[in-house]
């Protein structure tokens, strides 16, 4: 997750040093400064988000991030400057979380949690109390570290360490966690609500198109009675509907 450190920004440098025209895309940074390092190395686009996703423990394990809506607003503005956009990484639950980042200033956003559960995804299917769920863990969960992951988390151990990385996990110090997500059905349909969201919204602030999304919006601070009424409340759901879900 962290975009702003010297093997990232060497890596972008080598990579427009021996294939100029390939675009790259780096991440991810919260900061103005995340922003203009990249760019500087060469980077076309900015992935922006650390800690914000569904299985990510990193804010809480390294004390390091920012809120998600806050660093698209910070990082979006000097992201224009330097005339590159910016890829919203995290804390996506609705459609209307796509809208928010839009309206922030990111030009697209990247999905996990809200893709996991679909039927194209990767994931073991799981059957729960009657339920089936899709398994789902992060790159930087215990699974992960110490299975497809080794070769990237243990580049700077020693030969020995390296060798012991998926045989011990007690020497890993992981930011995510592995869970799993409720069965959503065919891709389709997930990015069907998906885009009926992002419509809607676009819908309510009068904008035409995203860029004037992006313009046009305003932002209130909520409280948090402000989020509970938000949610339906006050009764019990007896038909779920396909693009909410009350645990999330």
């Amino acid at each position: 997750a962290h975009g702003h450190s010297a093997g990232v920004i060497k890596t972008i440098e080598r990579i427009k040093g021996g294939w100029p025209d390939l675009p790259v895309v780096a991440g991810n940074v919260v900061t103005e400064a995340g922003i203009d390092a990249l760019v500087d190395a060469g980077a076309d686009a900015v992935k922006v988000g650390v800690g914000a996703g569904s299985i990510c423990t990193t804010r809480v394990i390294s004390g390091a991030g920012m809120p998600q809506l806050s660093a698209i607003w910070f990082t979006a503005q000097r992201a224009k400057r330097r005339g590159i956009p910016i890829i919203a990484d995290g804390g996506i639950t609705y459609s209307g979380d796509i809208v928010k980042a839009i309206a922030a200033g990111a030009e697209c956003v990247m999905l996990g949690s809200l893709l996991a559960g679909t039927e194209e995804s990767p994931g073991e299917t799981e059957l729960f109390e009657g339920r089936r769920y899709k398994s789902y863990r992060g790159m930087g969960s215990l699974g992960a570290m110490a299975g497809l992951g080794a070769d990237r988390y243990a580049s700077t151990q020693s030969d020995s360490a390296r060798s012991a990385l998926g045989t011990s996990t007690n020497k890993l110090v992981p930011e995510g966690i592995e869970g799993r997500v409720a069965y959503a059905g065919k891709l389709s349909e997930t990015v069907y609500q998906l885009v009926g969201g992002l419509r809607s919204g676009m819908g309510y602030a009068g904008a035409a198109t995203l860029d004037r999304l992006r313009t046009g919006s305003r932002f209130m601070r909520v409280t948090a009675a402000g989020r509970a009424e938000s949610h339906p409340h006050d009764v019990q759901i007896t038909n779920e509907a396909p693009n909410y879900q009350r645990g999330s």
